[in-house]
């Protein structure tokens, strides 16, 4: 058949081996983006994200492929299991109420904060994160490292988020029931003319499950990777990872596949 067609039988498999070596060397040119990409990320990105961004380079490829070239790379997302969190329940006045009601893709930005307290273990001890959400890019507006549970650290925390974001209107802020966020001192500084206060229900952990998750995120994605000296270590992680990381370059499913900072100027107006 060959000698009827004209193409020799050595031929014919030089050009055979020629196609094979094309998608091998294009394959190893995926893989080595791939690399690049997932390098970038801090590891942290799996599959889907990764094929997500190298469609959006031109690239013409199913996230299965991706999978597969990552095992043959002996890569995969680093997630550590973070230690359990416990949550303060008291009993509280009823008059707390629930206003935002678990409704968790506000219309615009600067309408609904989410904050919550989680604690960062260290090899000097248990320290205290507290984090201010905008719920619409889920881009973190204000955080704080503290040495205690006290109400300052969540304080310093608001005044980062007010120093951040212009109030022109009244604001959904929504946290649990803990003792910081009923004090005097939380009610002052969220005054009635520029903020809303909303409250999850006892023993309703998803009515806040927004920013819990993104404790949980920012623990099993970077912080348990490491043996965190001291407060001063704990901080510097931590600052990498909100301020040059999260906020602004990882990718988000609620944000369309775009950084918070991006899925705002995106939706700006």
């Amino acid at each position: 058949m060959l000698k009827i067609l004209g193409v020799s039988s050595s031929g014919y498999y030089d050009y055979l081996k020629r196609q094979d070596s094309k998608q091998k060397v294009r394959k190893e040119q995926v893989k080595q983006e791939i690399t690049e990409i997932y390098n970038e990320s801090r590891q942290i990105y799996g599959a889907p994200k990764i094929t997500s961004i190298l469609q959006s380079r031109g690239h013409v490829i199913a996230e299965k492929t991706v999978g597969n070239y990552m095992r043959e790379l002996g890569i995969r997302a680093i997630w550590v299991s973070p230690y359990r969190r416990t949550t303060i329940d008291p009993d509280f006045d009823n008059k707390l109420k629930n206003i935002l009601d678990r409704k968790f893709s506000p219309d615009a930005p600067n309408t609904v904060w989410v904050t919550d307290i989680t604690y960062i273990w260290t090899v000097s001890g248990f320290f205290y994160l507290t984090t201010v959400m905008d719920l619409f890019s889920r881009k973190i507006i204000g955080w704080h490292l503290s040495d205690t549970l006290s109400t300052k650290g969540v304080l310093k925390a608001i005044k980062k988020a007010k120093s951040y974001r212009k109030i022109d209107a009244p604001i959904v802020i929504h946290s649990d029931r803990g003792v910081q966020y009923v004090s005097k001192a939380y009610i002052d500084a969220t005054p009635a003319g520029n903020f809303i206060r909303s409250y999850s229900r006892k023993g309703n952990p998803w009515d806040n499950a927004v920013i819990e998750s993104f404790h949980a995120l920012i623990k099993r994605e970077w912080l348990n990777r490491f043996v965190i000296r001291n407060i001063s270590h704990a901080h510097e992680l931590i600052f990498e990872y909100i301020e040059a990381f999260y906020n602004t370059t990882r990718i988000h499913s609620h944000c369309n596949m775009a950084s918070p900072h991006d899925f705002e100027k995106i939706n700006a107006g």
